[in-house]
C-alpha cells in the first residue's frame, strides 16, 4: 500500500486519479480549494483517503496540508502536482493579472508542493513526484500561448528535477495529457475578457463561445489513471508519459517539424563559433 498526495481533485483528472488509487486500497490525501467538493471520497474510504483544503498558491496551505498528511499516514509515497486550470487569450489581450495567477498555480503551485515534501523524501532516500503538463506545451495552439508557457515550464522544470533526485533515489516524471473528457475546456477554463477582434480568426476561434470541444474529447480519464499508475509503479518509469491518441500523434508531428528545421538551419547554426 503506497501514500498518494493529489493536488486538484474535485473533477477531472485528478478525481480519476483519487478514486483509482482508493478503489484499489492504497491512501489517497485528496485536496481541493473548496474541500467541500472531495469530502465524499474520505467519507466512501474513511480508513484509506484523508480530504484537506489546499490551494497551491498559498505557501501555509501547502505545508499544513503535507504535515496533516505525514501524521496520517506517515510518509507522501507519491506527490501528483494536478491543480490547474486552463486560459485562453491571445498573448496581446492576456491580462496581466491573470497571467500572474495562472503561473502562480500551475509553476510556483507545483514548487511549493515538491519543496514541501522532498525533504521527507531525501531522507527515505524513495518517493516519486509526477507533475502534470499538457500536450499544449509542444503544439502551442494559438490562443493557448500562457498556458503553453508555464505547461513549458513544469516540463523543463521537471527535467532537471528529474536528474537533481535520481542519485537520492527519489523519481520525477512529467505527465502531458492531451484531450480527456473532464471540464477542462468547460467550467474550469478561463480566458481574456476583452477579445481583439484581429484575433478573430486565430485565438478567437478557440473561445468558449465558439469551441465544440467541450464534451467530445477522445481521452478517458479512468484509463489516463491506470496509465498513470503503471508507469509510477514500473521499474524504469519514463521521464514523460503521453496520454491519448491524440497526443502522441501531435508529439511526434511537433517533433519532425522541428526536426526538419533544425537541419534546415543547421549551417547556420553551426557557423556561429570563433574560428579555430
Amino acid at each position: 500500500m503506497s501514500t498518494w498526495f493529489i493536488t486538484g481533485c474535485s473533477t477531472g483528472l485528478g478525481r480519476a486519479f483519487a478514486e483509482a488509487l482508493l478503489t484499489r486500497g492504497d491512501n489517497v490525501v485528496v485536496t481541493a480549494r473548496d474541500v467541500s467538493k472531495v469530502q465524499d471520497l474520505a467519507d466512501a474510504y474513511p480508513d484509506t483517503a484523508l480530504a484537506l483544503p489546499l490551494d497551491v498558491t498559498s505557501d501555509t496551505q501547502v505545508a499544513d496540508a503535507v504535515a496533516a498528511a505525514e501524521k496520517r499516514f506517515g510518509e507522501i509515497d507519491v506527490l501528483v502536482n494536478n491543480a490547474g486550470y486552463g486560459y485562453r487569450a491571445a498573448v496581446e489581450e492576456g491580462d496581466d493579472e491573470d497571467v500572474r495567477q495562472l503561473f502562480d498555480t500551475h509553476v510556483f503551485g507545483t514548487v511549493r508542493t515538491v519543496k514541501a515534501v522532498l525533504p521527507s523524501m531525501r531522507a527515505r532516500k524513495s518517493g516519486t513526484i509526477v507533475n502534470l503538463s499538457s500536450i499544449g506545451a509542444r503544439i502551442c495552439p494559438e490562443g493557448s500561448g500562457y498556458y503553453a508557457a508555464v505547461k513549458s515550464a513544469v516540463e523543463s522544470l521537471t527535467l532537471s528535477l528529474r536528474k537533481e533526485v535520481a542519485p537520492l533515489g527519489i523519481t520525477a516524471l512529467v505527465v502531458e495529457p492531451g484531450g480527456f473528457r473532464t471540464d477542462f475546456a468547460g467550467r474550469s477554463l478561463r480566458q481574456a475578457a476583452e477579445p481583439i477582434a484581429d484575433y478573430a480568426g486565430t485565438a478567437g476561434k478557440r473561445r468558449k463561445e465558439n469551441d465544440t470541444v467541450h464534451g467530445t474529447q477522445p481521452g478517458d480519464p479512468a484509463k489516463a489513471a491506470a496509465a498513470l499508475i503503471e508507469a509510477v509503479e514500473s521499474d524504469s518509469p519514463p521521464y514523460m508519459l503521453l496520454l491519448g491518441n491524440d497526443a502522441s500523434t501531435a508529439f511526434r508531428t511537433a517533433l519532425d517539424a522541428l526536426r526538419t528545421e533544425v537541419d534546415q538551419w543547421e549551417l547556420v547554426s553551426r557557423a556561429t563559433d570563433f574560428d579555430q
